[in-house]
């Protein structure tokens, strides 16, 4: 008779299927957070004006921490962040952007995914570096701005934009501004993350995560 040590067991729970209580837990914490997306926003729009498209990820990694964290604990088996991931990428693809939309954003929640369950979903230090590269995923949608410009163009124009407003949108756009946006989704995600973890600390408990 084989013995099952704690380490494999952990093991195989992290990698276990995904249940239908499963799913509709994923479900839950995806809907919370497609709500703060959409809250962060309106709120980016008008709290940094014309960086308001450029600093969204970085506010929504800011804000989101604990509703990854909770989603961590309650869950502790891969699936839930990559399908999180997938949701999202789904909406922003139907809801008219690139197609790198949707492929930034189940890259992200896969390598999370994975980054997660090589701590078999347990380490502190490992969900937070997880948090830290889904929070990526959200610049799907921004990232078109700086290597697709072209096409960008082309997709507002035949919205019926005019060059004004596409000035505007490109008004912030350059090299700076790229790592200004990357560098703000790092130091957002890890705050976020960290207060999160914070937050979430009774429920880490419970999960068994150190």
């Amino acid at each position: 008779m084989t013995a099952t040590t704690p380490t494999t067991t952990a093991a195989a729970r992290g990698f276990a299927r995904l249940s239908v209580p499963d799913l509709i837990t994923i479900g839950v914490f995806t809907a919370v957070y497609f709500v703060l997306v959409a809250v962060c926003t309106f709120a980016s729009a008008i709290a940094f004006a014309g960086f308001g498209s450029i600093l969204l990820p970085a506010l929504c990694a800011l804000v989101s921490g604990c509703v990854y964290m909770l989603l961590v604990a309650r869950l502790g088996k891969f699936g839930g962040i990559t399908v999180m991931g997938l949701v999202m990428g789904l909406f922003f693809l139907v809801s008219g952007h690139f197609l790198l939309s949707f492929l930034a954003n189940i890259v992200f929640a896969v390598a999370a995914d994975l980054i997660a369950a090589l701590g078999k979903y347990r380490s502190r230090i490992g969900i937070l570096i997880s948090y830290v590269v889904f929070s990526y995923g959200l610049t799907g949608p921004i990232l078109p701005l700086w290597f697709m410009k072209d096409a960008y163009v082309a997709a507002l124009e035949a919205k019926g934009k005019d060059a004004a407003y596409i000035d505007g949108v490109f008004a912030q756009v350059n090299t700076g501004s790229f790592w200004l946006a990357m560098g703000a989704i790092l130091v957002c995600a890890v705050i976020g993350g960290w207060f999160g973890q914070r937050m979430m600390r009774k429920h880490f408990a419970k999960a068994g995560i150190v």
